[in-house]
């Protein structure tokens, strides 16, 4: 009976060893993932594609994305147009980022703001349905653009590659 007794005790002993030195040797190794808005800060250089009443133009652009929260990126779409038909850069803010395994998706349903015009006067803006995609130093970005009283809206895509 006693030798059963030691038996067990030191089974037991052996089974919390092997317990505990299981369980240590994960956690040691595992460090805090990098927010993911960390992950995709920086400039991407593209090209955008602009369409209006089913004309589009093309540019060569660089857009930079900056952080806002661990979770969230701003960005500044570019100006567009010459002269007194310029759209100034339009900032964007709180895009809500997501990530699936080496993808990073951002979305956000709407943006207002004010800039400044060619002419120095204020103008009210919109950007709405925009959507981010960051994967392998790649982005694409699709949104809609209103400006100030223009009567139609822009759609915009810009994809781009991290500098």
């Amino acid at each position: 009976m006693m030798k059963f007794k030691s038996f067990m005790t030191m089974s037991l002993v052996a089974v919390a060893i092997v317990f505990g030195m299981s369980s240590c040797g994960s956690d040691d190794n595992d460090e805090p993932e990098t927010p993911v808005a960390n992950q995709v800060v920086g400039s991407y250089t593209g090209t955008e594609v602009l369409t209006v009443m089913g004309e589009a133009d093309e540019s060569s652009e660089t857009i930079e994305f900056t952080k806002a929260t661990d979770v969230s990126v701003d960005v500044t779409l570019p100006k567009y147009g010459e002269g007194m038909m310029t759209v100034p850069a339009l900032p964007v803010k709180g895009i809500m980022l997501t990530k699936s395994g080496n993808t990073i998706t951002g979305k956000l349903a709407q943006y207002e703001g004010t800039v400044k015009s060619a002419d120095g006067s204020e103008k009210a803006y919109t950007v709405s349905n925009v959507t981010v995609i960051f994967s392998d130093n790649t982005v694409v970005v699709t949104f809609t653009q209103k400006y100030g009283n223009m009567p139609f809206a822009f759609e915009g895509q810009f994809t781009g590659t991290r500098k």
